[in-house]
């Protein structure tokens, strides 16, 4: 769940790497460092604890020389798995004598047994990290093969040393006695190679690159580039020099700063309308009144072969998978399971072999879902994807899938990523509904609700002032319930996960007719229950359970549907938005919630775009 960046050019790279740095916060912010090599043929580390902006302190204050002047470095922010969140556990990691500078995003499982051999050698170690261990493994090999002069030599070595590792890994490295070279290395953990002119990039995420280059190679496991400022060459461990066509990265520099917003997450929640859409485009076939999608790679007829539909994914995006099931049961009649990918991986459930499997996430990196995908192919099982970055390892390992175009999400929580993900749901099951017993009226139908979907976001966000009054009369509650039936139930785990990840309040998400059955007791008048009450077949049962709240004195929040007289009557707050179908509604009702999070942790005081012990994109199981 690190940040990895590296560059070989012809000028100084301590600017791009605290620029990349800063955009890969989101993967880790409990300290940083970069290691560039300067003109003297030395490597100059600087490392800091905390955020970005204490690492630039110290670069703007290095001493004696001033700022590190070089053409070669690279950089690295942390989310601390192994060792305190100290300036000496941050990374670059340099090896016994100085010779080699690593920085690692994964984790090196075997690395106990690799510092017992190392210290019987006579290396000692400074760290509490397994990252330590790898740069002195790499320069013990480089000092025990006095033959090395050339880069391909360099490769040569690295790859000696990454067979002794057991785990996951994307590396940089940087070599005191070899100048202008970087060499990446990759296995389970994302490495991208950003082609320029004059100059060369390494990065953990393709949205560094805006501004820099729009060419790019992303790195398959096993994989090893060594770089210059003018030259790469691709390996792979076991199969030689790799030919693989540059891609082009279809993101502008706009797309990854504020945009005038003062955090990421605001910026991205009213994004939403235009991602729903990006998700929708050419996706929508009215002629046949069904939903069409170019890269499932199966065929209608293997899709009428499938009874029974298996999704696994983690955190928001286990919610979304939770929206997909009622939305594709209720419009396709298939029986959909939801599990987490962090269980699935270890279980063995019983499956028939016409199970078709959904991996849902949101970077196509996320370790638990990445291993359960591999898990359920490698039981000969059919593995799609939903995922929003394109080239990721999980939409590279899927037989097909669907990508969601949401653009680049850089604030921790995810929020046009759900609701994207619910939008693709949506069309999924309108296209297998229509391969069934969906009639071509209701595919109509339901094409016509889904086309008013962005429109209908763009009216749940102008409640953006209300929630925020709402936000500051609750700020200074400890916990909060958030309950909801049927479609929208999973939009009230999703709207308790949002309020806990970013504000640091205990919230929880029930289904409202369960709230009775326990947690009922929390209700105080310092607990607010937010009700997700829309019209619908279930509207009387919700609010008979908001009476029972009422009766115990606790404040409720209700999300009605506008021109709705009785469920305001019973809440202290309200909030109106407008008539949507039943299957589309966790999408608009969640907008609201989100902007509850939001405005509540900024009424807290709290780190919006990078909340405490998070990181976005979690590559480490």
């Amino acid at each position: 769940m690190c940040g990895i960046v590296g560059y070989a050019g012809t000028q100084n790279p301590v600017d791009f790497l605290l620029r990349g740095l800063r955009m890969l916060e989101y993967r880790g912010y409990d300290s940083a460092g970069i290691a560039v090599q300067d003109d003297a043929k030395n490597l100059r580390i600087i490392k800091a604890a905390g955020r970005i902006d204490a690492l630039a302190q110290l670069v703007r204050n290095y001493q004696p020389q001033g700022q590190p002047k070089g053409y070669t470095g690279i950089g690295h922010t942390r989310w601390a798995t192994h060792g305190l969140p100290t300036a000496e556990n941050a990374h670059p990691h340099t090896s016994y004598d100085g010779a080699v500078a690593v920085v690692h995003n994964g984790v090196i499982e075997n690395y106990q047994s690799i510092r017992t051999t190392l210290k019987q050698k006579g290396i000692e170690f400074k760290t509490q990290t397994d990252t330590e261990s790898i740069a002195h493994l790499i320069a013990y090999y480089l000092q025990e093969d006095k033959s090395v002069r050339t880069a391909d030599e360099l490769h040569r070595i690295v790859r000696l040393a990454l067979t002794q590792l057991q785990g996951t890994y994307g590396l940089a490295v940087l070599f005191r006695d070899f100048p202008g070279i970087v060499i990446g290395a990759k296995l389970g953990s994302p490495l991208i190679f950003g082609c320029g002119s004059g100059e060369n990039f390494l990065t953990s995420d393709a949205s560094t690159l805006a501004g820099y280059t729009d060419k790019i190679i992303t790195l398959a496991d096993h994989e090893i580039i060594e770089m210059t400022a003018d030259d790469y060459t691709l390996h792979h461990r076991d199969e030689g020099i790799v030919n693989r066509s540059i891609e082009v990265l279809d993101i502008d520099a706009a797309q990854t700063d504020k945009g005038g917003f003062a955090h990421y997450m605001l910026k991205e929640i009213f994004e939403q309308p235009e991602a729903i859409r990006n998700a929708m485009r050419g996706r929508l076939d009215y002629d046949s009144a069904t939903a069409k999608f170019g890269g499932l790679n199966i065929t209608a007829q293997q899709l009428l072969a499938v009874r029974r539909i298996l999704m696994t994914a983690c955190g928001t995006s286990w919610h979304a998978s939770l929206v997909g099931e009622y939305q594709i049961e209720m419009l396709a009649r298939i029986p959909v399971e939801v599990e987490y990918a962090s269980e699935l991986r270890y279980r063995n459930p019983p499956l028939d072999q016409d199970t078709l499997l959904f991996a849902v996430t949101q970077s196509g990196e996320t370790a638990d879902t990445v291993a359960a995908l591999r898990e359920m192919k490698r039981r000969g099982y059919t593995a799609m994807s939903i995922c929003n970055v394109i080239g990721s390892s999980i939409a590279r390992e899927a037989d097909g899938g669907i990508y969601l175009h949401a653009g680049p999400e850089i604030s921790v929580a995810s929020t046009k990523t759900f609701t994207s993900q619910c939008t693709v749901m949506a069309l999924l099951a309108l296209y297998l509904g229509r391969l069934r017993h969906l009639n071509f009226e209701n595919g109509r139908r339901i094409i016509a609700e889904l086309e008013r979907l962005p429109g209908l976001i763009e009216a749940a966000l102008q409640t953006n002032d209300a929630v925020k009054k709402i936000a500051q009369k609750y700020a200074a509650c400890e916990s909060f319930l958030f309950l909801a039936r049927q479609f929208n139930f999973p939009a009230a785990l999703e709207g308790a996960l949002k309020l806990k990840e970013i504000s640091y309040i205990h919230a929880e998400g029930y289904a409202a007719g369960e709230m009775k059955h326990g947690p009922i007791a929390l209700i105080d008048k310092n607990t607010p229950s937010i009700f997700i009450a829309p019209k619908s077949y279930v509207l009387d049962k919700t609010i008979s359970n908001m009476q029972e709240i009422k009766a115990r004195g606790g404040p409720v929040v209700a999300l009605t549907t506008e021109g709705d007289k009785e469920t305001p009557e019973l809440a202290d707050d309200v909030i109106a938005l407008p008539e949507a179908a039943d299957f589309l509604q966790p999408i608009i009702y969640n907008i609201p919630l989100q902007l509850l999070a939001y405005h509540v942790a900024v009424e807290r005081g709290c780190d919006v775009d990078r909340p405490r012990n998070l990181a976005k994109s979690v590559t480490v199981e």
